[in-house]
C-alpha cells in the first residue's frame, strides 16, 4: 500500500500544486486548518505530514506541538512548508518537532526528495524498533530459560549438601522462603527478593566441606569442631565468587553469620557494612535454626525463637528485619514448614 501524506496549506493554489506533485506516488489527505489537520491525523496516522505555518486561527507550530502531545501521532514526521525563510522561523520549526523545511514557492522534485528522504527514515526507524522489539523478546526469553537453569543448579547444590547432613534437611529451602518473606515486607523488589532466594537456598553450602561426623555429631561440639564449623560462610564463598550472577549472591552466604555489633563471623562486620540481604538471611537462619530439632538439642520452637531474636533486636540482629520476622510469625501466622 501507498504511504499517507497530508497536506495542510489555507491556500487552494498551494494545495492544488502539492496534490500533483504527488498524487502519482502517495495516498493524499487534504486539511485547510490546523483544527482539521489535528481531526484527520488522529483518525487516519498518516505516514508524513507537509504543514504549513502561517494559517489563521491555528498555527503550524501550534498544530505541530499538539500533533507531538499526542501518543498516537507523536512519530509522524512533520515537514513545515512556508515562505517565511528567517533562521528563528526554522529553528522554532525544530524546536517544535518538525523534521525539515520547504520553502515557497515550491520546487516539484524538492517535493518529492524531501517527502521521500523522510518517509524512507521513517520506515528504517519502523522496521529498526520492530528489529528491537523482537531482539528484547529473545533476550527475555533467553534470560527466563538461564534463570531457569541457575535455579536447578542451585536447587542441586543444595540437595548436594543436605544429603550429608539428614538432620537439617530442608533447612535453607525454609530459611531461603522465610528470608523471602521478611525481605517482601521490609518492601525489597522482586530482583532482589530472588537474590535473597538463590542465597538462602545456598546459604550453607560451605558445609559441604565439613565432615559429616561433625555436622551429625550429638551433645555439645567442642571447640575445635565450632572453628571448623565456622569456616563454612568462606567456603561457601569461595564456591560461589567465580560463578556469573547479576546479584551479589557468594557476598550475601559469605555474610550471613555476622552480626549488628560485629560479634560475627567470618570477618566481623559491623551495621552498615553488613549487606541488607545478608541481615535479612541472619534473621531467617536464627529462626529457622532456634525453632528446629539439631542432633545437639531438641527443637526449641517458633515462640522460643522469636523472643531470642527480640531480646537482640538492633543489637545483634537487623532491627527492620526482626520487626518484619515479627509481624510475620505473630500478625501473619507465618508457617516455617
Amino acid at each position: 500500500m501507498k504511504s499517507c501524506v497530508l497536506i495542510v496549506d489555507d491556500n487552494a493554489s498551494n494545495i492544488d500544486l502539492l496534490v500533483n506533485t504527488l498524487k502519482n506516488d502517495y495516498r493524499l489527505g487534504v486539511a485547510k486548518n490546523g483544527h482539521k489537520a489535528l481531526e484527520y491525523a488522529v483518525r487516519n496516522v498518516p505516514d508524513l505530514i507537509l504543514l504549513d505555518i502561517m494559517m489563521p486561527e491555528m498555527n503550524g507550530y501550534d498544530v505541530c506541538k499538539h500533533l507531538k502531545a499526542d501518543e498516537k501521532t507523536r512519530d509522524i514526521p512533520v515537514i513545515f512548508i512556508t515562505a517565511l525563510a528567517e533562521t528563528g522561523h526554522k529553528t522554532r520549526g525544530f524546536e517544535v518537532g518538525g523534521v525539515d523545511y520547504i520553502t515557497k514557492p515550491f520546487h516539484a522534485a524538492e517535493v518529492l526528495a524531501r517527502v521521500r528522504t523522510h518517509l524512507a527514515l521513517k520506515e528504517m526507524r519502523e522496521e529498526l524498533n520492530s528489529q528491537n522489539i523482537i531482539l528484547e523478546q529473545k533476550v527475555r526469553k533467553r534470560t527466563v530459560q538461564l534463570t531457569e537453569m541457575l535455579g536447578a543448579t542451585i536447587q542441586a547444590m543444595a540437595l548436594a549438601v543436605e544429603t550429608r547432613d539428614p538432620y537439617t534437611a530442608g533447612h535453607q529451602q525454609r530459611v531461603a522462603r522465610l528470608a523471602c518473606a521478611i525481605a517482601g515486607k521490609m518492601g525489597m523488589d522482586k530482583d532482589r527478593i530472588e537474590a535473597i532466594r538463590f542465597a538462602g537456598i545456598l546459604h550453607d553450602i560451605g558445609k559441604i566441606r565439613i565432615p559429616v561426623s561433625i555436622l551429625t555429631r550429638p551433645g555439645k561440639m567442642l571447640e575445635a569442631e565450632m572453628k571448623m564449623i565456622r569456616i563454612h560462610p568462606q567456603v561457601g564463598y569461595d564456591i560461589l565468587r567465580a560463578i556469573p550472577s547479576p546479584w551479589p549472591i557468594a557476598e550475601m552466604v559469605l555474610q550471613h553469620h555476622e552480626k549488628m555489633d560485629g560479634s560475627g563471623y567470618p570477618q566481623g562486620l559491623t551495621g552498615d557494612r553488613i549487606l541488607p540481604e545478608a541481615r535479612i538471611l541472619t534473621v531467617a537462619d536464627v529462626m529457622e535454626a532456634e525453632s528446629s530439632y539439631r542432633p545437639y538439642r531438641p527443637a526449641l520452637g517458633v515462640d522460643f525463637a522469636l523472643e531470642q531474636i527480640e531480646s537482640k533486636q538492633g543489637s545483634l540482629y537487623d532491627a527492620d528485619a526482626v520487626a518484619a520476622c515479627l509481624e510475620l510469625f505473630r500478625k501473619e501466622h507465618f508457617k516455617l514448614e
